[in-house]
């Protein structure tokens, strides 16, 4: 199994019969269209998963329903928000909300909660526990918001956290968002995140060039006996 980083929150997971794209937005290339996922993975002939955690145009682009024109094999999982906001047709994918599951012969998916729009994906698959965080995050905005609101984040945050741990005691892998626009505390989430929740592998999300960010959440991760992917450019790959 190996995942390739692709840019914001997109991420792909590649076994030798499948693949998984989470929260496509735009190719790892110079240009939208240009990089690993038009280059090489829509060429591939294994099944392709085609998930969606919610409708911003940085979590979900709808181009991606202009694959099925290339690949025969595809399956899209949408979150429901998608459908509701009329950003794709009832025909064009599977759509979930929180709590509910698709499950076949390679890979079982069941929504959970988010902080901000749509749902986060707990995914099983040959024999691991996959999380996609889609926009589950502690926003608090600390250097911007007042203490009232601070909290109601922090509150919103971990009711949804404490709902993913009470199913889920460890993670083979977790894609979750470190975002350096938070400012002060950009790593609060994540932290709480990986000390809730045994953590292997750590991949972070929605930081668009500032890998030096990313990277300070090395220490902190491996305080919890978890390992920060480490990332330096678009379009890296890793074995799992």
């Amino acid at each position: 199994m190996k995942l390739t980083y692709i840019y914001h929150s997109c991420y792909v997971l590649e076994t030798d019969a499948f693949a998984i794209i989470f929260d496509y937005y735009k190719d790892s290339g110079k240009s939208p269209l240009e990089g690993y996922v038009h280059d090489e993975l829509l060429k591939k002939k294994q099944r392709l998963y085609v998930l969606a955690s919610h409708m911003h145009p940085d979590h979900f682009n709808p181009d991606v329903l202009k694959w099925k024109k290339e690949k025969e094999d595809i399956v899209y999982i949408f979150s429901s928000d998608i459908l509701h906001e009329g950003k794709a047709k009832m025909k064009d994918a599977l759509y979930l909300k929180k709590g509910d599951v698709y499950e076949d012969g390679n890979i079982h998916v069941k929504a959970y909660g988010s902080t901000d729009v749509g749902v986060s994906f707990l995914l099983q698959t040959e024999g691991k526990q996959i999380f996609h965080a889609g926009d589950l995050n502690n926003w608090h905005w600390m250097d911007y918001s007042t203490n009232a609101e601070v909290e109601e984040a922090e509150k919103a945050y971990l009711y949804e956290l404490g709902l993913l741990a009470k199913e889920t005691n460890a993670l083979n892998l977790a894609m979750f968002p470190v975002d350096p626009r938070l400012g002060r505390g950009y790593m609060r989430g994540a932290e709480q995140f990986v000390s809730a929740i045994r953590t292997s592998l750590f991949a972070p999300m929605h930081f668009a060039e500032a890998y030096d960010k990313v990277a300070a959440f090395k220490a902190y991760a491996e305080a919890q006996h978890c390992r920060l992917l480490p990332l330096s450019s678009k379009g890296q790959t890793f074995e799992l």
